[in-house]
């Protein structure tokens, strides 16, 4: 009975994502912007494009991945870390609560499908950040054709969140950076 105790013991750290990462991603950001005067309906939402920022850093993620598994694609990737911060190049507020009140959520909005996936969520964020982000992102409940498009990077990132009171009458223009750390796994 001990030693069947111990091999499920000593098996569990092998247990998880598809086994033994195969590549970390270098920090992914993502600049975006929004002004008080494109808020619709009370919310703040802005996205861009995974790819456009210069390097491509999360092509070079993927490539990485790529490369230590032969070609193949991996099977998992993990989001470890997200977070978001107010540029320095912001106009008209200071703060990230002057911009959003509650909920603050990212998103991928996949080409072709335009389905969407919960990235991360804060609650009513302060400060200029980086605000650490709570990771909402599950790879497994991808089909698969929009997990291909994830890899290929075929997605929006979208920063979707309530309007603080008065950011629609401040005349602002906002700069944000929402910052991701993953995990490929073989």
């Amino acid at each position: 009975m001990n030693r069947i105790l111990l091999l499920v013991l000593c098996a569990l750290p092998f247990i998880g994502c598809g086994g033994d990462p195969v590549s970390h991603s270098a920090p992914v950001g993502i600049n975006l912007k929004a002004k008080s005067a494109d808020t619709a309906n009370g919310t703040v939402t802005t996205q861009k494009g995974i790819e456009t920022e210069s390097g491509n850093p999360f092509k070079a993620f993927v490539d990485d991945a790529r490369r230590e598994l032969d070609g193949k694609s991996p099977s998992s990737v993990e989001l470890t870390r997200l977070t978001l911060t107010l540029g320095a190049q912001s106009v008209g507020v200071a703060s990230l609560s002057e911009v959003f009140s509650g909920r603050v959520d990212v998103l991928f909005l996949m080409s072709e499908s335009n389905n969407t996936y919960a990235a991360g969520h804060v609650e009513d964020p302060t400060g200029g950040g980086p605000v650490t982000l709570v990771v909402d992102f599950d790879f497994e409940a991808l089909p698969s054709a929009d997990a291909t498009r994830f890899l290929d990077g075929k997605f929006n990132v979208v920063l979707r969140g309530a309007a603080a009171p008065t950011f629609m009458s401040k005349g602002a223009e906002v700069d944000f950076q929402t910052t991701f750390a993953f995990t490929a796994f073989e």
